[in-house]
């Protein structure tokens, strides 16, 4: 599959300086596999250790007393000789020996290879590693297939995008031919999800069993890990978060409900059970603002907030499969409005921003979406999944009250490209066309 992350990782071999490159992400969201063909296509040599498969390995590099020693104990388990100046090394589930990530320094100040570190719930191990050292690791996070990156899958050509993206500039309507297809693949994206092996499954068989078998797998796994790594007396709050977060989207607001936890009243009680899962990049959290200002960070109200699965097909895998009826004609027979914002929120983080946010108040209602742009531009989204996309008072109100500064309005909804009023109506699969990197 054709993934954006290959051009970031060249980006990094290209500029890297003194440099080693560390990919996080969710377990299943491909990282392994675009590595392994970026070292296969870019350099002549590349070994590859898998910290979670290779026992001996693990044990081994565990056991290094300094960079030097590190280097020799991957020159002993390598399965071909490392050659200066041509050679990837390749340490994956780094999450197994955090321990070495502070040796990896002193090997990329010598030169001699380049190394790229992945792993899964980095964000959790990685909090207990020592004088882990700064600046000499560059850092991205890898998110599931993103819309643009499943069209590709699916075999649209790379110029209907380009097609797309001149009318989101010009704000003009996307052509027939190619806003129903759009259409079409979005409502499929929403079924199947951006996890590769889901994906894959889907093109081979083009049933929804498979993928569905697949999800529930990958939501196994997710568990399995909550189990392995979680803190041990926080393990059974996660895992019931993590479950609850469908039902939760379903309600009236999106927002989770502290009190749904057993035994658990406030945020405050569980907020390092919420911080756990986000930081494994299994789930998304967008949290309440208490006014929609720039910077919108220093106006968060951690105590209200949003969770979404990591990727929308997870999502709606864990719902009955009846629930499913409809939705590629875009008249599903359950409430979208939760799998829409879970779209929405997956995109935008695959895009570069980092932190989503909502709003709400009593006198105004609520903003499904606020982010803000490297330019410290305030952008609001409504995601809509029904035909009244253009009722939206909340947004009205909020637009109206000139110290809340709201830069740009977008109603994201199944429909074509058309400005009213100082809103812009936008198709949902242009939720691609927004991004911070």
């Amino acid at each position: 599959m054709k993934r954006k992350a290959y051009e970031r990782i060249k980006f990094w071999k290209e500029h890297k300086g003194k440099q080693a490159l560390l990919v996080t992400g969710a377990r299943q969201v491909g990282k392994t596999f675009i590595i392994e063909e970026f070292g296969r296509t870019e350099y002549e040599h590349m070994v590859e250790f898998n910290l979670a498969l290779n026992d001996t390995a693990r044990k081994s590099f565990s056991q290094a007393t300094s960079p030097d020693d590190l280097l020799l104990r991957i020159s002993i388990e390598a399965n071909e000789p490392l050659v200066a100046g041509t050679t990837l090394v390749f340490i994956d589930e780094i999450q197994q020996c955090p321990n070495i990530v502070t040796f990896i320094k002193g090997l990329v100040d010598k030169g001699d290879y380049d190394y790229i570190l992945s792993g899964s719930l980095l964000g959790v191990e990685l909090e207990d590693v020592r004088s882990l050292p700064v600046g000499y690791l560059d850092e991205f996070t890898m998110y599931p297939l993103d819309f643009e990156e499943f069209c590709w899958a699916n075999g649209l050509v790379t110029t209907a995008f380009d097609i797309v993206r001149n009318s989101f500039t010009a704000m003009t309507e996307v052509p027939d031919f190619v806003h129903q297809r759009l259409t079409d693949l979005f409502h499929r994206y929403v079924l199947v999800g951006g996890m590769p092996a889901a994906v894959t499954a889907f093109l081979d068989h083009n049933t929804i069993d498979p993928v569905r078998a697949i999800q529930a797998n990958i939501r196994t796994y997710y568990e399995h890990d909550i189990k392995q790594y979680a803190p041990k007396e926080h393990r059974l709050t996660i895992q019931e978060i993590y479950r609850l977060i469908p039902g939760e989207l379903q309600s009236q607001n999106r927002r989770f409900h502290v009190n749904s936890i057993t035994d658990i009243k406030r945020y405050a009680q569980i907020e390092d059970e919420f911080l756990w899962l986000t930081r494994a990049n299994v789930a998304l959290p967008v949290f309440n603002v208490v006014a929609p200002t720039a910077p919108l960070i220093t106006n968060q109200e951690r105590r209200l907030l949003k969770l979404f699965y990591s990727d929308v097909g997870l999502l709606v895998g864990s719902y009955g499969k009846r629930s499913s009826v409809g939705i590629l004609d875009g008249r599903a027979s359950m409430n979208m409005g939760g799998v829409y914002e879970n779209v929405a929120a997956q995109e935008l983080a695959a895009h570069g921003f980092n932190h989503l946010y909502y709003f709400t108040k009593r006198n105004v209602g609520e903003l499904d979406l606020l982010v803000e742009t490297n330019d410290g531009d305030v952008l609001a989204l409504e995601i809509k999944s029904g035909s009244y996309f253009r009722s939206h008072s909340a947004l009205d109100k909020a637009m109206s009250i000139p110290e809340y500064g709201i830069d740009k309005a977008y109603v994201f909804a199944e429909t074509n490209v058309c400005e009213e009023n100082n809103v812009t109506y936008l198709p949902m699969y242009m939720l691609s066309m927004l991004s911070n990197e």
